[in-house]
């Protein structure tokens, strides 16, 4: 048994150059580990709250009082816990805290203290981390949404639409699936800049957008599918993140971009418009998370062969998952460890998910680090997609890569999925 010998708290810097929080766990067997939380810009009302100082310095951001409660609070709790009792120091992490949103100690600082518990276990045991998740169980490597187009709150809110991704569902390996992309991404770089269209990168690494309309950003994204030698639809589909609780509230979407404003019934028209238009295979978010009767009718007219992704409704908790199972809302939910604060309450949401059918997609935030965690989650737990941007900026590429490592390795004995993740596709 490996116990809990030292916890180390730190602050570091995400992709945006904001401060967030790193821990450190090292354990009586002499193996270490970290976890570093993420930070979302587009977030659910209910998910897990950081803790920032406020105030002037770093714009409000900084993290001094997420590490404060680690050294004086996380830290005496956890020393000498057997760190492979991940739902035991969860379970202390929770009932520190005390608040519904972990808004005391911050959902920043439970999530990198648990992830670090979690990756340092799997180092006791001299695992990796996605083969100690799996235990003796077949576990198949995930098929990615990788971002070609930022959008909403990752790219100033240049269009309204938050993600526009494509996922490989041609790909017979996860490998594959990267160099698909790769030609993809290159294509509408150059669709860009041959429209004078190119103006860098979005928060993710997607191609920063400078269209007329949402629409138009669709349309390129086609085009680019087909620049790159590929069939939009059968090699290469569409997948958006719509992240309609950006500019949707109580019934009645703004597109900005657009200059129309509408009700939820036609906005789900349009929606569903684009799904008759575009090779569009998984849709996430498409109303807003207070919009639960327009969600119940967009899955039940669109549900049979679209992934419709619940995120900022369900927010990373079983609860939740369960409701909107009961209820018909969503056929798949976005699993974000920093949502739920813990891994335990994380995998929770995933079991319940997969108990009710729906399909599962570990996802990454806007504001990510260097921290490979997620791959080894989505993998271990047999999940089937993982999300973490675009094929760009070294905190995606350090996740793209470490996948490729695993398939590798050969040793994940199921191999890639590809396109049967999806639901839709099953």
């Amino acid at each position: 048994m490996a116990r809990i010998e030292k916890v180390i708290a730190r602050r570091v810097w995400d992709s945006r150059g904001r401060p967030t929080v790193e821990v450190e766990i090292g354990t009586s067997s002499g193996a270490w580990a970290r976890g570093i939380a993420p930070a979302g810009a587009s977030r659910g009302s209910a998910e897990a709250i950081d803790l920032r100082d406020g105030g002037g310095r770093f714009g409000g951001m900084d993290i001094q009082q997420a590490l404060r409660g680690i050294r004086e609070e996380i830290t005496p709790r956890l020393l000498g816990f057997d760190v492979s009792d991940q739902e035991g120091i969860d379970a202390a992490l929770i009932e520190l805290d005390g608040s519904p949103n972990k808004a005391r100690l911050g959902g920043n600082a439970t999530i990198a203290t648990s992830l670090a518990a979690l990756q340092a276990a799997a180092a006791s045991h001299q695992m990796p981390l996605w083969r100690y998740l799996a235990g003796d169980t077949s576990v198949c490597l995930p098929i990615p949404q990788i971002q070609i187009f930022g959008g909403g709150a990752h790219a100033g809110r240049r269009v309204d639409i938050q993600d526009f991704m494509v996922i490989a569902t041609g790909a017979k390996s996860f490998q594959q699936a990267l160099e698909m992309t790769a030609e993809v991404y290159a294509a509408a770089g150059k669709l860009m800049g041959s429209r004078s269209g190119l103006m860098g990168v979005a928060d993710e690494g997607g191609w920063w957008p400078n269209f007329s309309s949402n629409e138009e950003a669709l349309d390129v994204l086609v085009q680019a599918i087909e620049a790159a030698g590929y069939a939009p639809g059968k090699e290469i589909a569409i997948a958006l993140d719509i992240a309609a609780s950006e500019f949707g509230r109580e019934g009645s979407y703004r597109l900005a971009l657009d200059d129309r404003t509408m009700g939820s019934q036609s906005w789900t028209e349009v929606l569903l418009g684009w799904l008759d238009k575009y090779p569009i295979v998984s849709i996430e978010d498409p109303l807003a998370e207070d919009d639960e009767a327009g969600l119940i009718e967009f899955t039940r007219s669109a549900g049979k062969n679209v992934q419709i992704v619940g995120d900022d409704y369900l927010v990373t908790n079983a609860a939740r998952v369960e409701h909107a199972a009961d209820v018909g809302a969503c056929n798949a939910v976005l699993i974000k460890p920093n949502q739920a604060g813990t891994v335990t309450e994380t995998r929770a949401a995933l079991l319940a998910a997969q108990a009710r059918g729906f399909a599962t997609i570990v996802s990454a935030r806007s504001g990510e680090t260097e921290d490979t965690a997620i791959v080894h989650l989505a993998t271990g737990w047999n999940a089937g997609q993982l999300k973490v941007g675009s094929f760009a900026r070294s905190e995606r590429m350090a996740k793209w890569n470490e996948a490729i490592r695993l398939e590798d390795s050969g040793l994940v004995s199921g191999g890639f999925i590809g396109r049967a993740a999806l639901a839709g596709s099953r």
